[in-house]
């Protein structure tokens, strides 16, 4: 099983220099490049010429852009924004060799009725995966275990990806968000797997269902998540992409950036290694 690190892991401790050189270091064989502040903190000084070379002279490749926010259910100023914001990141994606970008529903305070989540979701994943296409890029839709996200359940974010019926059209299974919702388990063994395109691994401090945000997590096997079920669910169904791992707590900032690469991966491997 391939392994991959997720920038937001070392957010505020480290850049993408450092975590390409620490993760070739320890052995990863991927990153999923945060395209909000490390990419954009990255070419003030580099460039993506240079990124790309620094790929293909070494073992770790890119996996994904990390990622397209609020994608659906926005206003039409905003929308045409996005689309440019789109294009920009299908370019970079192609001088970089990346196959997915990742992208992630609209969190507000404002309640919107499920229908029109679904459409506004259908119709903007149809334009994205149209414009991807002549990339061969792929597009993996991140659900967020939070209420205020407007696609908050792997069954919710299945559904959409199943209406939308495209290829490059799959989803990101993030454990911590697939936890924090009360996802279903038997909606997992249901699924069509090819339609997981991207598995982020995690782990959560135990705080009941709609409470719990991205800082309370803590390292693979350290929490209250059932990983031996999703991660034996995802075996039993052939499941061999890569695994990725993404934590954002902040005392793991307080560290160095190589002692927390290092221990993500170390706690990564115990876990996976039992199931995938």
């Amino acid at each position: 099983m391939k392994l991959g690190f997720n920038q937001a892991t070392t957010l505020e401790n480290s850049n993408l220099a450092t975590d390409l050189e620490l993760c070739e270091k320890h052995g990863y064989d991927y990153i999923e490049i945060r395209t909000m502040d490390k990419l954009p903190e990255y070419l003030k000084q580099y460039s993506l010429e240079q990124l790309s070379s620094y790929f293909q002279e070494h073992h770790i490749k890119p996996f994904a852009l990390n990622a397209l926010v609020y994608f659906n259910n926005r206003s039409e100023e905003d929308y045409q924004q996005l689309i440019n914001e789109f294009k920009q990141m299908l370019e970079c994606a192609k001088e970089l060799q990346v196959p997915y970008i990742v992208a992630v529903p609209l969190v507000t305070k404002e309640k919107i009725q499920k229908k029109d989540i679904k459409e506004s979701s259908v119709a903007v994943l149809h334009e994205l995966a149209e414009l991807a296409e002549p990339y061969g890029i792929k597009l993996a839709v991140e659900f967020v275990g939070h209420p205020e996200c407007t696609i908050n359940t792997f069954e919710q974010a299945y559904d959409i990806v199943q209406t939308v019926d495209n290829p490059n059209v799959g989803l990101v299974l993030d454990c911590f968000h697939f936890h924090a919702m009360n996802s279903s388990i038997e909606a997992l063994k249901q699924a069509d797997i090819s339609k997981v395109f991207i598995l982020h691994m995690d782990d959560t401090e135990d705080f009941p269902t709609g409470s719990l945000v991205d800082e309370d997590r803590v390292w693979p096997g350290h929490g209250a998540i059932d990983l031996e079920g999703i991660l034996t669910v995802l075996k039993e169904k052939g499941f061999d992409g890569p695994v990725t791992v993404e934590l954002f707590r902040p005392e793991y900032y307080e560290m160095k950036a190589e002692d927390v690469i290092r221990k993500a991966k170390e706690t990564t491997e115990e876990v996976i290694t039992k199931y995938l």
